[in-house]
């Protein structure tokens, strides 16, 4: 069985998300956000995540900008030009334009999980991701959201 995770950093502390992580015993982060840099983002913005990654739960830190959005699709949904219904197929088309089973696959990222921004999964892009690579996979997926 192969097991995704997915989880945000807003409304945690640098605690709770590196303990989610170690606790989980989690073997890599994959960011999939747009922009890893971000002021904003506070211990979530590179290169400190890496850094922060490696040192306290021993694992890497990647940014995969092909499971992103694109800024476009992104800024439509926060203005309320799409449902969110809507956002669901712009971004799973997205992903099969790109190509991603085949680029990536899916057994690299068995125990990974996959970061975002958004603080629950419900209305985030890395759920999607974690479903859309679940239902095109042969293996068993399992999916947990560190909340």
């Amino acid at each position: 069985m192969i097991t995704l995770f997915t989880i945000g950093f807003t409304k945690k502390s640098a605690e709770k998300f590196f303990n989610l992580l170690r606790n989980n015993h989690v073997k890599q982060l994959v960011d999939v956000r747009i922009s890893n840099s971000s002021q904003l983002a506070g211990f979530a913005k590179c290169p400190d995540l890496s850094f922060f990654t490696e040192e306290i739960c021993h694992i890497p830190y990647e940014h995969i900008i092909d499971f992103a959005p694109t800024k476009e699709l992104l800024d439509r949904w926060h203005k309320g030009d799409v449902t969110w219904s809507d956002y669901e197929k712009h971004y799973t088309a997205m992903l099969n334009e790109r190509n991603i089973l085949k680029k990536y696959g899916i057994k690299i990222f068995d125990r990974a999980c996959f970061l975002c921004s958004e603080d629950t999964p419900e209305n985030c892009h890395r759920r999607l991701l974690a479903e859309y690579l679940k239902k095109h996979s042969t293996e068993d997926v399992k999916i947990v959201h560190l909340v």
